[in-house]
């Protein structure tokens, strides 16, 4: 597993940290069922708070990405693609609301769209 972290990026560390792993979780880099260094050993090798990767792994673990199993450790998890799922899931969501609001599909793209846009602005 290969982590850097850049310290003049806008990004926070610990999305730093959550995005790489995650992208290796997607590419198949990190092979489901291998085991995360912990969190001190993490933090220690990105010289980063401890705080910092604990958050990383939760939100990790919130996607679906990993899997923590306390002292047995954090591991990538076997749910296949769920971060495809997650997004479509959290889709059927957005245009069901967009929906009940009233909005075309026109309009309910064009929001996605904008809100890709301001999130690739902020990542820049």
């Amino acid at each position: 597993m290969h982590v850097a972290i850049d310290p003049h990026s806008s990004t926070p560390p610990y999305e730093q940290v959550r995005s790489q792993i995650a992208a290796q979780a997607r590419t198949g880099e990190l092979p489901i069922g291998l085991k995360l260094p912990t969190v001190r050993a993490l933090a220690e090798q990105l010289g980063l708070a401890a705080n910092t990767v604990a958050r990383a792994y939760r939100e990790l673990e919130a996607d679906g990405v990993v899997e923590t199993r306390g002292r047995a450790g954090t591991t990538i998890a076997p749910t296949g693609d769920a971060s495809h799922r997650l997004a479509a899931d959290a889709a059927a969501e957005y245009v069901a609301r967009a929906a009940r609001l009233g909005l075309t599909r026109d309009d309910t793209l064009a929001a996605v769209l904008a809100a890709l846009d301001a999130l690739d602005a902020a990542h820049r």
